[in-house]
């Protein structure tokens, strides 16, 4: 009897991570069977700088997780993530095709990829679509649209885009370490599906990912995504301020960062050296909210994940600059058993093989439209990239 194992692999500016899970008949999550780390190499801001290096990083983390799962990995769903995470708004219309007016999947399928096709990549591959809202005739209309009478579909969708360079080259790391992509997923995203409730997105709430070396920010209302967006600044910026600031090394001022180290050191200093740079991100998420007219308007608030999520003082930074509830992401699915993938850094990594995601199947994405095009440059990158 073959078994129903899915795979996820985020590859982080800081951090390799993979989870192996399997999913169980009459169970809705799966059950965790092995999880594997490396040091990520040959990585900046989300995009490959050494091809050899950065594939290295990926091979080992995978070869921890075969043997923490007994598995042995061959395909696996690939988190998007960095600077160059975009979501862009898109309008697109179709006729209706049948004859009565009925409205059928293919005609929302049709109005999506006008949606797409007036997008200006340039440079950009689509890698998901959120649809926000469809009108039938010019009236607006909430939930199912299969089986409505009309004559033309117009949507409006949030694409998240991706750099076309460095999904391929991301893509060629993961297949020179042996494994194959199933799909792509947007990073903060598979967050959302861990870190989120319904009600939370329903209300309207920001997700904040704190990595290495980005930020990723998405905005979820009335259930669905309504914006996303990226940053170059991270967690390990705070590590280097804290390590100039009070002459230490870098090891030393990230467990400082994190609030784990025992030593003594100005307390004081070090909390105006963390708040200086916090107080940098804070006025990238307050200015984009701004942007969309929904500071201080998000009942759900501010959730934090990734690795920077574990900075000291975060959240009680947050509702002071943003004045929003705030709280560190966290999930219901563990129960009460202690697992270091409680840790927020893991949650993109296990976001990507829930079934809301990725996971058991496989999601009809702009993706796959382009994908077969990808994987046959993938060989040539790599011969390119490789000394």
């Amino acid at each position: 009897m073959s078994r129903n194992i899915s795979v996820g692999i985020d590859v982080g500016s800081a951090t390799t991570r993979v989870v192996v899970g399997e999913y169980i008949k009459g169970e809705k999550n799966p059950r965790i069977i092995g999880i594997g780390e490396a040091e990520t190499k040959g990585l900046r801001h989300g995009y490959v700088t050494h091809f050899a290096d950065a594939s290295e990083s990926v091979r080992v983390a995978v070869e921890n997780a075969e043997k923490t799962s007994g598995i042995k990995i061959k395909r696996a769903f690939v988190a998007a993530s960095g600077i160059s995470l975009r979501g862009n708004a898109s309008l697109g219309e179709a006729i209706i095709s049948k004859a009565d007016g009925e409205v059928t999947h293919l005609d929302v399928a049709k109005a999506l990829e006008k949606s797409e096709s007036n997008l200006n990549l340039n440079n950009k591959k689509i890698i998901h679509v959120s649809p926000i809202s469809y009108k039938l005739d010019g009236h607006e209309v909430q939930g199912r649209l299969e089986g409505m009478l009309g004559n033309k579909l117009e949507v409006k969708a949030i694409l998240c885009t991706y750099s076309a360079q460095h999904l391929e080259d991301l893509l060629a790391v993961v297949a020179e370490a042996g494994v194959e992509t199933i799909d792509v997923f947007p990073g903060i995203l598979a967050d959302s599906s861990i870190a989120l409730t319904d009600r939370q997105k329903i209300v309207g709430c920001a997700l904040v990912n704190i990595g290495a070396e980005s930020l990723s920010l998405a905005v979820f209302e009335n259930g669905l995504l309504s914006s996303l967006h990226a940053f170059s600044i991270g967690g390990a910026d705070i590590t280097n301020d804290i390590a100039l600031g009070l002459r230490i090394p870098l090891e030393k001022a990230e467990l400082l960062k994190i609030g784990n180290l025992t030593e003594e050191y100005p307390k004081k200093k070090l909390e105006e050296i963390i708040e200086a740079r916090l107080g940098d991100i804070f006025e990238l998420i307050e200015n984009h909210l701004k942007k969309i007219k929904r500071n201080e308007l998000l009942p759900a608030g501010i959730v934090f994940t990734g690795g920077g999520a574990n900075i000291a003082g975060l959240v009680d930074f947050s509702k002071s600059a943003l004045r929003l509830p705030s709280e560190i992401g966290s999930s219901e699915i563990f129960g009460t058993s202690k697992t270091k993938l409680r840790d927020p850094a893991w949650f993109t990594a296990l976001g990507l093989i829930m079934s809301d995601t990725g996971g058991e199947k496989i999601q009809e994405s702009s993706f796959w439209r382009i994908f077969k095009d990808l994987k046959r440059s993938i060989k040539s990158t790599v011969k390119q990239l490789m000394p």
